[in-house]
């Protein structure tokens, strides 16, 4: 299967990118990929290490000619969302993934497809290894843990790179040339609740969401995509007075849009619970019919559970996820169409005695972000949650003076006869981090089109891929003087 993927132009891309798809690479488990770019850089017997936190640094020196160019800083990150389909059996600790062609597009069969951030490092490794693009020197640096808090790109310490450019791979849209980003916070609620027993039999029923479109928690959050934590607890609030409450287990990672949820909960009068899930799993229906057309809303008869959450409990907790803001919080009033501040319920889980809800806020202003933050914060505590704030990083703010955005644009226009799109995005790329240690360094970010990152519908585009790829080659040839 991923042999046709090798077979695809520009060849070295596709081969290295079907070769690192064979490696597992989830999140804070990189140890297998950081492996197989160690080895791949000693095998070319370029300059590589490891830094304390797990980064891998490969230096190559300049093509000939080129030794009078600025370095370059060539980075992209090793991990990848690891999400599939809830009918999908795949291990991402031990399974390579498994890709095939659809027209235009690589995808693969029921999981995310690890194009983010993985055509970036494929074309990062095409280069190194390359005898024939001129380029000046590089530095590729291959950070860990970007989808689930940056901590590579946060532990980066100054003196492990000398470039005074660094080009991030990492966006996802081949017209769009990026210089700035949004910063981003954890905010984790938990609470614990006293178990109430069930002594008698009752009949108890599951609600299953499943099908909704997900996505990436930045990029697409101002599309108005079902959050299946926010339609669950829509229908959990509607049935409130005829349900119990036993287990709650929605969505996943912090940075997907959540795609399905689970529901567990004991009721007394069948018929008039049935009445009105009917009404409500109608009215969602109705709502995202445009939007979602897969969605599903099932409910099944079970076992009854052991024990379920007092009514009081019950009642504080939906209150509280209802008065919880997702979604779109604030668009920036200086850039057209750009969310300045939001925030993704990403997880909810209610069992054996212990509340945990999850979200990532994310905004490109500071004071934004923690407005926000302390917004969702206080719901949470007036419910009497205990909240933590945790993996706070920092935007990406553009430079309209950037010496290597005018280079880049005058080459995009040159290409491709028109002008590039200029513009900050509202995911967490890690120039901004990066820029911490290294406030000297001129940044910017460009990819090839990415669609559905963070869901099992991730798909690349094998034109596109093409079109960044001369780009890219161009920019290197034309790197300024030192």
């Amino acid at each position: 299967m991923n042999s046709e993927i090798k077979n695809l132009e520009p060849k070295a891309v596709w081969n290295n990118f079907a070769n690192l798809n064979a490696i597992p690479r989830p999140s804070k488990k990189e140890e297998k990929v950081r492996q197989f770019m160690v080895d791949f850089g000693n095998n070319l017997n370029l300059n590589t290490q490891v830094d304390p936190v797990g980064n891998v640094i490969i230096k190559k020196p300049a093509s000939s000619g080129m030794e009078n160019r600025k370095t370059v800083v060539l980075q992209s990150h090793l991990d990848m969302v690891c999400q599939k389909n809830n009918d999908t059996e795949f291990d991402f600790d031990t399974q390579g993934i498994k890709m095939y062609i659809d027209g235009d597009w690589v995808k693969a069969k029921g999981t995310t497809l690890g194009a983010d951030n993985g055509l970036g490092v494929a074309s990062i490794m095409s280069i190194l290894e390359s005898d024939s693009i001129k380029h000046p020197a590089i530095e590729a640096l291959f950070t860990i843990d970007e989808e689930t808090g940056m901590t590579g790109a946060m532990g980066l310490q100054a003196g492990y790179l000398d470039g005074e450019i660094l080009l991030n791979l990492d966006t996802e849209d081949d017209e769009e040339i990026g210089v700035g980003c949004a910063g981003g916070i954890d905010i984790t609620a938990t609470k614990n609740y006293q178990l109430q027993e069930i002594t008698e039999k009752i009949h108890a029923f599951k609600i299953t969401i499943k099908g909704l479109q997900g996505g990436h928690s930045g990029i697409d959050i101002h599309k108005g995509f079902g959050n299946a934590n926010k339609l669950m607890n829509r229908i959990l609030f509607a049935l409130k007075d005829e349900i119990l409450i036993a287990e709650i287990d929605g969505g996943s990672l912090r940075n997907a849009i959540p795609r399905e949820s689970n529901a567990i909960f004991i009721c007394n009068d069948d018929d008039k619970m049935g009445m009105i899930y009917n009404i409500i799993s109608d009215e969602l229906k109705n709502e995202y019919h445009s939007l979602e057309k897969d969605l599903e809303i099932l409910i099944q008869e079970i076992d009854s559970p052991k024990n379920t959450l007092s009514k009081k409990t019950q009642d504080t907790l939906l209150k509280t996820i209802y008065s919880v803001h997702n979604g779109v919080f604030r668009m920036s009033p200086d850039i057209e169409n750009l969310v300045e501040t939001s925030n993704n319920m990403a997880r909810v889980i209610v069992k054996n005695g212990r509340i945990k809800i999850g979200c990532l806020t994310r905004s490109s202003v500071e004071s934004g972000k923690m407005d926000l933050a302390y917004h969702i914060q206080s719901g949470f505590e007036l419910g009497d949650f205990k909240v933590e704030l945790s993996g706070d990083y920092p935007g990406w703010k553009p430079n309209p003076n950037s010496a290597i955005l005018k280079v880049l644009s005058s080459i995009y226009e040159n290409l491709f006869n028109e002008k590039p799109k200029i513009l900050a995005c509202h995911a967490g790329l890690e120039c901004g981090i990066l820029g911490t240690n290294y406030p000297k360094m001129d940044m910017i970010s460009f990819g090839p089109n990415i669609r559905g990152a963070h869901s099992p519908d991730e798909r690349a585009s094998i034109s596109s891929t093409q079109k960044y790829w001369r780009f890219l080659l161009e920019v290197l040839e034309n790197i300024p003087l030192k």
